[in-house]
């Protein structure tokens, strides 16, 4: 029987909500728009027929996972389009053929209890078929020509997204103290008495300094690795006016130096030890509640930790983001 618990309305607006954030900034806003709309009105189509298709058997759980496999590849796909130039009246036509084929290959592959990254490999595999098949047929109907063809089979979103954050976690380790902190002088009239270098108040808004001069996009990205509680002291801290004078340059330059030094060393992050991690976390949960806590997370992240479940290490995740993902892990179970 249907999923009648499935409450796929609320759970597609989420999907969209969280898209917001995600669209990349130099898009028109016609462009991120048409993304979260995207986004949004193919989970909400998937959504009600799990939710009450009567010849369809699955749960809530595994509704809403195939609602967010439709939801992320909507989204990645979409940009892609975008970017590669093909008209706009050609867009959702090439879309709605990815999302036909995510949701019945998710349906034959849930049916036949197939393993959870074998079903996302299965599914990447024939997204990137019916990509390809979609903008082939644009050429060969003449609507666009082979260069531009070419152009947009390159397209990756999801795998551009992977390597910027490699890049943000690199930044970051190798250049804690960039951009730098202002050398401003303090006397006691100027600024309350502040917490002791070591005190986690003083690092949290340290970082918040750090934060204020970087780009927003990547600010979220990093903020997702955080605490719930600590992301949001973090976000209030970079409202207060004149932090760099609170804080003080010489309490900033120490403690960006010591988190750098806490920072996980290159020996840490071998595939490894964060499969071992991994399989370690995963052996105190029970696979519903390891699905539970993967729910909301991308495809890659999915893929990372159900490959590692089973000795195996998912090669396209950046060692230092896989290692966030190990911690993550350990935190949750």
């Amino acid at each position: 029987m249907a999923a009648k618990d499935f409450d796929f309305e609320n759970f597609a607006n989420d999907l969209a909500q969280q898209a917001k954030d995600l669209v990349p900034q130099d898009f028109t806003d016609d462009q991120k728009e048409y993304v979260v709309n995207t986004l949004g009105n193919f989970s909400l189509m998937a959504g009600k027929t799990l939710a009450e298709d009567p010849n369809l058997n699955f749960d809530a759980d595994v509704s809403k996972t195939i609602t967010q496999i439709i939801a992320e590849w909507s989204f990645h796909k979409s940009v892609d389009v975008i970017r590669s130039g093909i008209p706009r009246q050609y867009w959702d036509g090439v879309l709605q053929k990815i999302a036909y084929t995510i949701f019945e290959i998710s349906k034959q592959a849930f049916t036949q209890n197939l393993p959870s990254d074998k079903i996302l490999d299965l599914v990447e595999h024939h997204v990137k078929r019916a990509y390809l098949e979609a903008i082939t047929e644009l050429k060969d109907h003449g609507a666009i020509d082979e260069g531009l063809m070419e152009y947009a089979s390159t397209q990756s979103n999801m795998e551009k997204m992977a390597q910027e954050m490699q890049n943000q976690q690199q930044e970051q380790v190798d250049n804690p103290q960039t951009p730098p902190v202002p050398d401003v002088a303090q006397t006691p009239q100027e600024a309350p008495e502040l917490p002791k270098v070591d005190s986690k108040v003083l690092k949290l808004a340290t970082v918040a300094l750090l934060f204020k001069r970087m780009n927003q996009d990547k600010v979220q990205n990093i903020l997702n690795t955080f605490e719930d509680e600590d992301a949001q002291s973090v976000i209030k801290y970079m409202q207060i006016p004149n932090l760099a004078q609170k804080i003080g340059s010489e309490n900033a330059l120490r403690c960006l130096q010591e988190i750098k030094t806490n920072l996980p060393k290159n020996t840490d992050l071998t595939p490894n030890k964060v499969v071992l991690s991994i399989k370690n976390s995963a052996s105190k949960c029970s696979p519903k509640q390891i699905e539970t806590i993967l729910i909301r997370e991308r495809m890659g992240v999915k893929r990372l930790v159900h490959n590692a479940i089973e000795g195996n290490y998912y090669d396209k995740m950046p060692p230092k983001v896989a290692s966030i993902v190990a911690t993550y892990l350990r935190d949750s179970v």
